[in-house]
């Protein structure tokens, strides 16, 4: 659902709580949807996938590193995502680690979701979660084609990279792990190159950023200021 994001982002110009966005989706119609059914089918996709919140702070991150580098919105869309849609993120490892331009196989993924969910989806469901996962996927540029998708090298920026480590960070993970986390992975980063990153993401004004030696330290109050009002 990347471009009704990007639509819903523009249309309420400022970050705003759920409300506003509910609004300008249902009542408003900026997706021009059809039906107001619709209108609040997507609305509650979009929630669960991005919250459109300012209470969330993963969508406040969200939303101020889009504002940085609105291009880079494919790769932000994807991490939020993952880190809220547990389906998505089940697919994750397969995705990366495809080979380039070797061809994305559904049976794998399908697997894995039926792991996940077990008997709660039938096959005919799972097909078409697959789909969903494919077209998330392309649209994010890990995949390219229509019937036969393939691998493609996505390319990080700083503001991805800096939502990357935010997001190992809430997981737990300190110090160099942070540069080599499975969210990392999903920007198609070596270590150095994701150092590369994180060292503009910090001239940038995204994150405190601190190495020595093979100590790295990192910190995330530039990038969610409203966390540190309280």
């Amino acid at each position: 659902m990347l471009s009704e994001l990007a639509t819903v982002l523009e249309a309420v110009t400022a970050l705003a709580p759920r409300g506003n966005y509910s609004r300008a989706i249902i009542e408003d119609n900026c997706l021009a949807k059809p039906t107001l059914s619709t209108r609040k089918l997507t609305n509650q996709r979009l929630g669960e996938l991005y919250a459109l919140d300012d209470h969330v702070p993963l969508f406040r991150v969200l939303y101020r590193l889009w504002r940085a580098d609105e291009s880079g919105l494919p790769l932000l869309a994807i991490l939020c995502a993952l880190a809220r849609d547990p389906l998505l993120r089940a697919t994750a490892s397969i995705v990366v680690l495809t080979p380039l331009d070797a061809e994305f196989v559904r049976g794998p993924v399908k697997e894995a979701l039926r792991s996940k969910v077990g008997v709660r989806l039938n096959d005919a469901i799972l097909d078409k979660v697959v789909r969903n996962i494919a077209s998330s996927w392309t649209q994010s540029g890990h995949l390219q084609g229509r019937t036969f998708k393939f691998r493609r090298l996505v390319r990080a920026t700083p503001a991805s990279l800096a939502l990357a480590v935010y997001l190992g960070h809430v997981a737990g993970l300190r110090g160099n792990e942070l540069l080599a986390s499975g969210w990392t992975a999903v920007l198609d980063c070596s270590i150095s190159k994701a150092q590369e990153l994180a060292l503009e993401a910090k001239r940038l004004g995204f994150i405190d950023l601190r190495i020595g030696g093979d100590v790295l330290e990192l910190n995330f109050d530039r990038l969610d200021p409203q966390r540190t009002k309280g």
